[in-house]
């Protein structure tokens, strides 16, 4: 089994493929703190890179198998193949070599206590949340994040070894690498089936990342979800559940309300007596549900009720997630991560109950794979969007083989509603978003790929 331990190790100099990626760069960039010689390679720069770079990292824009020579260790991401040079280099070389889950995991022993945030939906809004409440602790935790978030300036923040917070996905079944001492699943959910089976592989993923736990560990449930429930008889270490509907939660909202901004507000119950009543500043029911589990997270760890209530108070989301980018003409521009199913329907019911006019949702399928899959669920998953532009599937990992297209989810929408377009240019979706909204709409830019680019291009001047 892979080990480091990150104050003294004999892994002086290490190359991460891949650096660019949101959770790759904060692990280059927690090794570049603690005096490592870091070095790395991306198809293109970006903010990340850019930061890395300003921090001492050497990162080269193409990948060539002479860039690992004298590298001590090669990290590597899911995102390349197997027939990157540098990947291949690493091998004949017999040099280190690791995975990026694998070297998470390794780093997050390294710390007494750690959080892990997995789940199909809401990681990183959660785990931000979690940072809200956390980030100016005296313990000073250390936190990555998969998205930037404004007070800790991006994906990172650097503090002692006491306390480690983390998101974990399970795509590859990655939570298996992971041994942190607090695991919360949010839910679970058919995605990532390019890898996974069907949905019994992935709760089975997820009960066998539940038994790494040990007795005095937590496992925090969300038990409102039918197959997080799938996951119990758990008697390896502590439950903790919360949720909504479920009577039988640890922790529980009830006497849910929306305030004037359509933010929600709720009464907190701790087994079934109420101790604080809660107030958000980030729309959506989902996010109830989020900000319950980052209560349990810092209930569990002997953190101060009242730094989780004026935490999530002060919480006004994270890029990409319901994010709010600036008004053209009257009308709202948003963009969100959202390209699964379910996180669409939430977005879009979280937006339109605090839409006061039309609601355009702008939507990039994410990979062939997904849209294909899940295209009955896709088709049904914007009821409430006044107007919808598809556009192109952005590929991410994947190649086009031609059996899916972006005009197939068009079509299949169409089947039971109107106002459902297919656009395949940016520049053609931004004159018809231009020549149709008015004050008072909405406008929301949707996707895991670069569709956030046509929000930017509504409001450039």
């Amino acid at each position: 089994m892979f080990e480091i331990n990150i104050d003294d190790s004999k892994y002086k100099n290490i190359f991460f493929i891949g650096i660019g990626g949101i959770s790759m760069s904060a692990l280059a960039e927690l090794m570049l703190y603690k005096g490592y010689n870091v070095y790395g390679s991306d198809r293109s720069p970006s903010i990340n890179t850019e930061k890395l770079e300003k921090n001492g990292a050497t990162i080269y824009y193409e990948h060539k198998k002479e860039h690992i020579d004298n590298m001590d260790l090669v990290v590597f991401t899911d995102a390349i193949s197997f027939d990157n040079e540098e990947y291949m280099a690493a091998v004949k070389e017999k040099i280190d070599l690791v995975d990026r889950a694998t070297f998470l995991g390794a780093i997050m022993k390294n710390y007494k206590y750690s959080i892990a945030v997995s789940g199909t939906h809401g990681k990183t809004t959660t785990t931000s949340m979690i940072t809200e409440i956390i980030k100016d602790l005296e313990i000073s935790p250390t936190i990555m994040l998969g998205g930037q978030l404004k007070d800790i300036d991006g994906n990172i923040k650097i503090g002692d070894e006491k306390l480690f917070l983390t998101e974990a996905c399970e795509y590859k079944a990655n939570i298996l690498k992971y041994f942190p001492t607090t695991e919360i699943i949010l839910n679970i959910d058919e995605d990532h089936l390019d890898y996974f089976d069907n949905i019994d592989h992935i709760i089975k993923t997820f009960k066998g990342y539940v038994d790494n736990l040990h007795k005095d560990n937590y496992v925090i449930l969300n038990i409102d979800d039918e197959n997080v429930n799938s996951l119990f008889p758990i008697d390896n270490c502590k439950v903790f559940t919360f949720g909504i509907k479920n009577n039988h939660a640890n922790l529980r909202a009830k006497n849910i309300d929306f305030n004037e901004d359509g933010f929600p507000v709720y009464d907190l119950y701790l087994d079934n007596k109420k101790i604080n009543h809660v107030e958000l500043s980030v729309l959506g029911i989902h996010n109830v549900l989020n900000s319950l589990a980052a209560i349990a997270a810092t209930y569990v760890n002997n953190i101060p009720l009242e730094n989780a209530i004026v935490g999530l108070k002060n919480y006004k989301g994270v890029e990409r997630r319901l994010e709010e980018k600036g008004y053209y003409n009257g009308a709202k521009i948003m963009d969100d991560y959202a390209h699964h199913p379910t996180e669409i329907k939430s977005s879009i019911h979280a937006i339109k109950n605090a839409c006061k006019g039309k609601l355009y949702t702008i939507f990039q399928p994410h990979t062939y794979t997904r849209t294909k899959l899940l295209l009955d669920a896709f088709a049904n998953s914007f009821d409430e969007s006044d107007v919808i532009i598809i556009t192109d599937i952005y590929a991410a990992r994947e190649k086009d083989y031609g059996d899916i297209h972006s005009k197939t989810l068009r079509d299949a929408i169409s089947e039971h509603r109107d106002n459902t377009f297919y656009i395949s240019g940016f520049d053609d979706i931004v004159k018809f978003i231009k020549e149709n909204i008015k004050k008072d709409d909405v406008v929301v830019t949707m996707g895991a790929g670069d569709v956030y680019k046509i929000g930017e291009m509504i409001l450039k001047k």
